[in-house]
């Protein structure tokens, strides 16, 4: 995998430096838009104000629909698919800053978490072309308050790195919304369903049966996204669920939302 360092400067968009080693970038992508596999000499907070987007990580996949942002720790490879049009917003912090200010701690690995309305507009209001010094410093510091009590997202899918394993991940992930046996998976990649549960467990911290139910809400999210106005009752049919309430309760165990409070907020 070609990995590319992508510096601030050749990032498209409005930039904004706050004069104190924190950098604020505002962008606008398309849908169908992939920024591949790159890394930052600064740590990030990526924020989707508007559209989804799934970032994609070496350890796994993150869907990040309008209320939901993701950090991203300093060279640390990911990619960005966008999902639907997006508003971008993101926070770029020097290291040496996080350190003056205490930040490192917790922030050392890439997480998503839910954006808290206090969360949301802290974030805009730095791009508020008016602000003082002042008033952007302390928006900063409400971010970093807010990020660091911020409710982490379910809206994860972790990738094993055990071969077999990871080879049963795929065939689910290519078809997430059939009924994936694991007898049937564990023949198809050369070991025993119990060898393959015990795997699941241990390389996703998520039992096979809830990992898959993850990889076909993050389906359903990626379809609700490029088509808002699909029928909610057809989209559970197409993933294998017996009727709607079911699928909304799955939708909501994973998102926090049902289908059709995502797309109101999308």
């Amino acid at each position: 995998m070609n990995v590319a360092e992508r510096p601030l400067a050749a990032i498209p968009g409005r930039h904004r430096s706050t004069g104190d080693g924190v950098h604020l970038v505002a962008n606008q992508y398309r849908k169908g838009v992939r920024l591949e596999p790159h890394l930052h000499r600064e740590a990030q907070l990526v924020y989707a104000a508007r559209g989804t987007m799934q970032v994609t990580t070496p350890k796994g996949r993150w869907l990040v629909p309008p209320d939901r942002a993701v950090w991203v720790p300093a060279r640390f490879v990911h990619a960005i698919d966008v999902l639907a049009d997006i508003e971008m917003r993101t926070l770029y912090f020097d290291l040496a800053w996080l350190k003056r200010e205490r930040h490192g701690a917790g922030l050392k690995s890439e997480f998503v978490v839910k954006v808290s309305p206090l969360l949301h507009q802290a974030i805009l209001g730095l791009f508020d072309k008016d602000n003082t010094s002042e008033r952007t410093a302390l928006l900063i510091r409400l971010v970093m308050l807010e990020l660091h009590r911020a409710e982490d997202s379910a809206t994860f899918i972790p990738l094993p790195a055990e071969p077999r394993c990871r080879r049963a991940a795929d065939i689910v992930l290519r078809s997430p919304a059939a009924a994936h046996e694991i007898e049937t998976l564990a023949e198809k990649v050369g070991t025993s369903a119990r060898t393959l549960s015990r795997l699941f467990s241990a390389e996703t911290q998520l039992s096979f049966k809830s990992w898959c139910q993850r990889a076909r809400i993050a389906a359903a999210i990626q379809k609700l996204s490029v088509d808002p106005k699909v029928s909610i009752k057809q989209l559970a049919a197409d993933f294998g669920y017996a009727s709607v309430p079911a699928f909304s309760h799955a939708f909501r165990q994973v998102t926090g939302k049902t289908p059709t409070e995502f797309v109101d907020t999308k």
